[in-house]
């Protein structure tokens, strides 16, 4: 995910590099640093919050998508193929946050 960010902001405008351009691609890294915490944490609940807030990273780098396809920065085919891709990362991380509630403590 994070390289298919970074492979679609290089193409947008350069007044973009400190806006948008820079707050999706942030997003982005915090999706799987997120994950990598909260893989780290001992307590079910802890990684549940990681977990939790890796999912919301990834619901601001589809709402931040959306604007750029709003905006004409990104094409429909490239927009649609990322949110597929949001969308298949939106199920794993949900099924990984629900297991920490089915783990014995």
């Amino acid at each position: 995910m994070v390289k298919s960010i970074y492979l679609i902001t290089a193409k947008y405008p350069k007044e973009e590099l400190y806006a948008l351009s820079n707050q999706i691609r942030r997003a982005s890294i915090s999706i799987c640093s997120n994950l990598a915490e909260g893989s780290g944490r001992y307590s079910p609940k802890d990684q549940a919050h990681f977990y939790q807030m890796a999912y919301s990273s990834l619901m601001e780098v589809l709402n931040q998508l959306y604007t750029s396809l709003d905006m004409n920065y990104v094409d429909e085919s490239t927009f649609n193929s990322t949110r597929d891709k949001i969308c298949a990362i939106s199920f794993l991380i949900t099924k990984l946050r629900k297991s920490c509630f089915t783990q014995p403590l």
